[in-house]
């Protein structure tokens, strides 16, 4: 069941790339636009993620895991963040909006993974339909569900990857201390910089 439409998902990306865009002229965090649909106000979590064009190499990927953010807010400063506050890469230029793409992934509330064991967390998850959140104490760390699909992961593997992404040993999830939350989202990516948007397709 979708909760974005395809012309909301579209409204979203471009309003990704207007953001980062208005905000090379300005150095201001622009509003939410007039004509935002309605549903674009309840709080929902997001992610936008910034890409090479055409070879697709990350350059930025920084969301709200949590709805706390009305949707487009929660667009308009993921962009903002992708774009000039991933500590991985450096501030994009200017001169890269032409060679990047952006990709908005909308997500469902996280829910806690129950497990008997936790060696049952991988027979819980589905490659291609959950992204993943693993948590110990401040050590947190997410993959969105695309990534998986990217890298060709088994369910196992994306907790371990996971896991190593909130720097934690591979196998923390093994841990009875450690949380395991499941999500879902649907994305919208630009196929060219600023050229026709898409429903992408995970599993």
């Amino acid at each position: 069941m979708s909760y974005v439409t395809d012309e909301e998902g579209a409204f979203l990306v471009k309003l990704a790339r207007r953001a980062v865009t208005e905000y090379f002229s300005s150095k201001r965090v622009m509003d939410p636009p007039h004509d935002t649909p309605p549903k674009l106000y309840e709080k929902r979590g997001v992610f936008v993620t910034i890409e090479t064009h055409p070879n697709r190499e990350l350059r930025g990927c920084i969301g709200f895991p949590e709805p706390v953010y009305p949707l487009v807010e929660a667009t308009i400063r993921a962009a903002l963040a992708s774009a000039f506050e991933d500590p991985r890469f450096p501030p994009l230029d200017r001169s890269e909006l032409s060679r990047v793409v952006f990709e908005v992934s909308v997500l469902t509330p996280p829910q806690l993974i129950k497990a008997s064991k936790p060696i049952e967390y991988p027979s819980k998850i589905k490659v291609g339909v959950d992204g993943l959140i693993v948590e110990r104490g401040l050590f947190r760390g997410l993959l969105l569900p695309q990534v998986a699909v990217e890298y060709g992961w088994d369910e196992e593997e994306f907790l371990t990857q996971c896991c190593l992404k909130a720097l934690l040993p591979p196998d923390a999830w093994l841990s009875p201390s450690t949380k395991v939350y499941k999500f879902q989202a649907e994305v919208f990516e630009e196929e060219a910089p600023e050229g026709p948007i898409r429903r992408r397709k995970l599993g």
